[in-house]
């Protein structure tokens, strides 16, 4: 297995060692989330552009509605989240 040297705040060093965490791990944990969460951003790119193609560009009215419905369920998932 490769090793790889990682720089750490000081407060970050001192809170993992603080709490007797396991760095590696946390760390290989977070870089395949980090993987995960980009090849999702890739393939929603990918998909969008698919409808782009069949059904054409949206209108700024139909932007304008997509933003209000994004915004309310934002908003919704930050109010269960209070």
């Amino acid at each position: 297995m490769p090793r790889l040297q990682v720089y750490l705040p000081d407060d970050l060093y001192d809170e993992l060692k603080r709490r007797e965490l396991p760095a590696s791990e946390l760390l290989q944990i977070a870089v395949r989330v980090e993987l995960e969460r980009q090849d999702a951003l890739d393939a929603t790119d990918a998909y969008l552009d698919e409808l782009i193609t069949e059904v054409g560009e949206p209108s700024a009215r139909q932007r304008a509605q997509a933003d209000a419905i994004a915004r309310q369920i934002r908003d919704r998932t930050l109010d269960q989240a209070s």
